[in-house]
């Protein structure tokens, strides 16, 4: 039974609305047009933040940008349709999309060693380190002078205060994160330089005239070639889901890069290798690009820049380019280069800080699923989907930025102590999974069923997921 003091579902159906008509806003929309979602199923994700409304939202901004950019190639090609594309959004399903999709046939999913990555007491207090990568695990163990198990590092931070040892594990080229509280993040200075961020921070791109665009509306981005240099969840959920829209995306990785989420995020994709600090394997990769409709990278702003690959540069090298990228801690302030993943994020916004004080924890409690994560994703392929809705029109290309930490401060506003009190969602049931088949790099699965239905379209991913770096780096000219 409901608590008569936790919030109404009036009350969580305004908060879904609001979140769409802020995300909306952000990607250059107007408010009368989120009329065009609609939300249903009951059910949250345990938490003081509106988790499961945020998936929701960030969902259906993205399904209603797919709307808008159908209506776009409809009028373009004189082909109207027969009514305005209507977005329907399961919440439940959103959510479970934050989390996991695949449902393995009799085997087990690859396990990518997460070696030491946890939070950890200092001398002062709380501190993550993030250590999936190689690289980030060795600069940790560079500073703390210990062997790679959570015993030996758990005694090692111990010994430090908090803030020197981020600092120098930062300055090794490691990924850490002091636990903030919201009000101590509100005073950073990067807190604040986050405050003036756009949740989509746009600017134009050059003019072009792409090829012609024969698009079918059940796969509408069917034909379009999506570069992808993303990586963990954020980058890779948005190009799984233009993948799923008939986009070819190929994914590139660098050789020091794992496998990690490669069941959840390759969906759909080409992978391959590339090293661009390699001056022949650049010139490869320009080649790409020249070609590419869309580039979705998720590196830190300065990069591809210190490789003389800034946007502005990419727009030369391709007219018309729809490019969008993700940063940790935004684009602005004193961390704009700072490494950083979800769970850093959520330390530092006071997150994790306020779900322990709130749960009287003796740990830090971050969100239950890796929200800003994929509510990020979900806010890039709008992005995206903007974008080429205004070069459809227009044919001008765009340049389009977004971060966890401005994602992060959204969420933020959210916190209710009485959220954890609404029914949770129910439990999944086979009604639950797509009825397509995928043959995954490892065997047979199926996915839970995608949340967002849009008038007309068809989500469809022809490759199954598989491990990175199995393909080469080349567009295809048969999907």
């Amino acid at each position: 039974m409901q608590s008569s003091t936790s919030p109404s579902d009036a009350d969580t159906s305004d908060v879904v609305q609001t979140l769409l008509q802020t995300l909306w806003r952000a990607s250059g929309g107007e408010l009368g047009e989120t009329a065009q979602v609609s939300f249903t199923s009951q059910g949250y994700l345990p938490s003081f933040f509106a988790v499961t409304e945020l998936a929701a939202a960030s969902m259906g901004a993205a399904g209603l940008a797919l709307a808008k950019l159908l209506d776009a190639l409809h009028h373009a090609s004189d082909r109207k349709p027969e009514t305005v594309p209507r977005v329907v959004v399961d919440q439940r399903l959103a959510s479970f999309w934050f989390a996991s999709t695949l449902r393995p046939e009799g085997w087990k999913p690859p396990q990518y060693s997460e070696v030491a990555a946890a939070d950890y007491q200092a001398q002062d207090g709380w501190l993550r380190l993030h250590t999936n990568a190689p690289h980030h695990l060795a600069a940790a163990l560079r500073v703390l002078q210990c062997s790679a198990s959570p015993e030996a590092m758990a005694r090692a931070v111990l010994t430090w205060k908090r803030d020197a040892l981020e600092a120098r594990i930062l300055a090794e080229g490691g990924c850490a994160a002091t636990m903030l509280s919201s009000e101590q993040w509100a005073q950073h200075p990067q807190g604040q330089a986050i405050c003036h961020e756009p949740l989509i921070d746009w600017a134009p791109g050059t003019q072009a005239s792409p090829g012609p665009w024969s698009f079918e509306p059940a796969q509408p981005l069917k034909g379009l070639k999506v570069l992808d240099m993303t990586r963990v969840l954020a980058g890779p959920a948005a190009t799984r889901m233009l993948a799923g829209l008939g986009a070819q995306v190929l994914r590139l990785d660098a050789p020091m890069w794992g496998g990690s989420n490669a069941p959840e995020m390759t969906l759909g994709k080409r992978c391959a290798e590339l090293d661009l600090r390699q001056a022949g394997q650049r010139a490869h990769w320009t080649k790409l690009l020249s070609e590419a409709d869309v580039f979705v990278h998720g590196y830190r702003s300065d990069a591809l820049a210190n490789m003389g690959l800034d946007p502005q540069a990419r727009q030369r090298i391709r007219p018309g380019l729809i490019d969008v990228s993700l940063d940790a801690y935004g684009f602005t302030g004193p961390w704009h280069n700072r490494r950083g993943f979800d769970s850093l994020v959520q330390m530092s916004l006071g997150i994790a800080q306020s779900g322990q004080q709130l749960a009287q924890s003796d740990r830090p409690l971050p969100l239950p699923v890796q929200a800003l994560d994929h509510a990020t994703g979900y806010l890039l392929a709008t992005a995206v989907l903007r974008g080429l809705e205004t070069r459809v029109k227009t044919g001008r290309g765009s340049i389009a930025r977004a971060s966890l930490a401005r994602t992060g401060a959204l969420l933020v506003t959210t916190l209710d102590p009485l959220r954890l009190e609404r029914p949770r969602l129910a439990p999944e049931t086979p009604d639950d999974l797509s009825d397509q088949m995928e043959h995954t790099g490892w065997g047979l699965a199926r996915r839970i069923r995608w949340p967002v239905t849009v008038s007309g379209v068809t989500m469809h991913w022809p490759l199954g997921a598989g491990p990175l770096k199995r393909h080469t780096a080349q567009w295809v000219s048969l999907f």
